[in-house]
């Protein structure tokens, strides 16, 4: 019978925001406002809103920290409507303080409408693109970049395309095994510090900080650059997560799995990680027992379990 044991993750949790500067350069936004400071303002919350119904005046259960949307439709209905109440209501949906108001196709707002939005401090855009088009690419790229996100103390290889993350106390072998697994032809995420994004509730993305990209710490030499060691093709920006091996001293009063048939899982921002814990002592070769748990692991998501299969033989053989 498979045993389910949860080992919880010790992580600093990374407050994940982004301004609306950001969102202009991403989607190629024209600004209309140019006398507000587009860096100030904070987008803080993934989805969008098209504002047809304030536009009407009703603003009951409106969600004032969305980026709110001017489409076909709401133009039409501004065009079409009493311009005393658009401008009323443009004057109320301003004074939430919303992130931001983005006209798509191209369409402009009046001067009227732009000088409300200067009054409240509220950015006023333009795009070309329709409206069905930017509101996927803004939620798309939204749910990336404010997803939730934690700092992790460890290194992230990409093996035989899984996303193994190594894990253990500092000085056990986590770079060393990470350098042996990039002379084998695999390649490097992160090491020393990786942050961990949840994008959606199935995938877990690793990347690396700015500061400690594409370099490894090894203790005795220092810093290495792999890009330049090893080349491009050693290195990658992300990578989702599909195991965790953690590295321990070897205790020999600990009983370690042997056969396979017990999943072990971490828990990381909600989801369970498989994990394999690693006993290290010398004559061990790490990188290969990473490779195989690569390995053994693509096999099982491709159906096929090697200890389940042991299991079967043992119970014909016996009986």
């Amino acid at each position: 019978m498979e045993k389910s044991l949860i080992h919880e993750s010790t992580a600093a949790i990374i407050d994940e925001h982004t301004s609306v500067e950001k969102l202009v350069e991403r989607m190629n936004l024209t600004v209309l406002t140019p006398s507000i400071d587009l860096s100030d303002r904070m987008i803080e919350f993934y989805d969008v809103n098209r504002a047809a119904l304030q536009l009407t005046g009703f603003f009951d259960h409106f969600d004032k920290n969305r980026v709110q949307i001017i489409g076909k439709v709401e133009q039409q209905y501004i065009n079409d409507a009493d311009k005393d109440m658009i401008l009323r209501n443009f004057e109320r949906l301003a004074s939430y303080h919303v992130p931001c108001i983005v006209f798509t196709r191209n369409y402009e707002p009046s001067p009227e409408i732009l000088d409300v939005c200067i009054k409240h401090g509220v950015p006023c855009c333009m795009s070309s693109i329709t409206t069905s088009e930017l509101v996927s690419e803004i939620i798309r790229w939204l749910r990336v970049v404010l997803a939730p996100c934690i700092s992790i103390h460890g290194v992230l290889m990409d093996c035989y395309g899984e996303g193994v993350l190594i894990l253990g106390d500092s000085g056990v072998g986590k770079s060393e095994a990470a350098l042996e697994l990039l002379k084998r032809g695999h390649r490097l995420v992160t090491d020393d510090v990786v942050e961990i994004k949840k994008v959606s509730d199935e995938t877990l993305v690793g990347t690396a900080p700015d500061i400690t990209k594409n370099f490894i710490e090894l203790r005795g030499i220092g810093i290495i650059n792999v890009r330049d060691l090893f080349g491009f093709e050693a290195i990658k920006d992300t990578q989702s997560i599909d195991m965790v091996i953690k590295l321990e001293e070897w205790d020999k009063d600990k009983t370690y799995d042997r056969i396979g048939l017990e999943e072990n899982y971490m828990n990381i921002l909600g989801k369970n990680v498989v994990l394999h814990e690693i006993p290290v002592r010398p004559g061990r070769n790490i990188a290969i027992i990473v490779e195989c748990a690569a390995i053994n692991h693509r096999a099982k998501k491709m159906g096929y379990n090697a200890a389940a299969e042991f299991l079967e033989r043992v119970k014909v053989n016996m009986g």
